[in-house]
């Protein structure tokens, strides 16, 4: 696994266990977390640009209604969109009331252009980013992990592996190397 990965898969684990149950819709952005997690929805459906881009209008059915999720996944895709903002829109549009945003992106590793790297976002600026998407602050649980060895790691030309017995995943704050929130609607 990615040594960015280690701990936000583990919180990914928990926050999205509490919430996915066999009655749950789950739509995920070009990810595979859904699968990862093991998680068993009712009903799973996976969005892939370019035949769906998120920065463009919400998805919609065949008959032109938005679709509607009780559950939405981007793990590690924001940072690639060139309108993260409208695209933050877009999935709150697309969520049903009390439905939950899961968003995990990379804060410090290397650029990654595929297909375009854009933005970086600390857990406070996950935060911002969600209150300007639409969602109440109150209702946002934003984190962000990292330390001086994974960031280190990551400044070179391939994504660091984790190690157990070598790499530390003990947090510093003053090194944070991935932030994620999950926010209700």
């Amino acid at each position: 696994m990615m040594y960015n990965r280690v701990v936000q898969e583990k919180r990914a684990r928990k926050m999205l266990g509490r919430i996915v149950t066999p009655e749950t819709e789950v739509g995920e952005i070009s990810g595979k977390m859904a699968k990862q997690l093991r998680l068993k929805p009712k009903s799973f459906e996976r969005f892939d640009f370019p035949e769906f881009d998120v920065c463009g209008e919400p998805f919609q059915d065949e008959g032109g209604a938005v679709r509607q999720f009780d559950v939405m996944i981007a793990n590690q895709v924001w940072e690639h969109l060139d309108r993260p903002y409208k695209a933050t829109q877009n999935i709150h549009a697309m969520l049903r009331e009390g439905g939950y945003f899961y968003v995990a992106v990379p804060f410090y590793v290397r650029y990654h252009g595929y297909p375009v790297d854009c933005s970086r976002w600390s857990a406070r600026g996950l935060k911002n980013l969600l209150i300007e998407g639409g969602f109440d602050e109150d209702k946002i649980e934003a984190e962000q992990w990292g330390n001086l060895e994974c960031a280190q790691a990551e400044c070179g030309y391939r994504f660091a592996r984790y190690d157990e017995e070598k790499h530390s995943i003990k947090n510093d704050p003053q090194f944070p190397v991935v932030s994620w929130a999950i926010a209700q609607k």
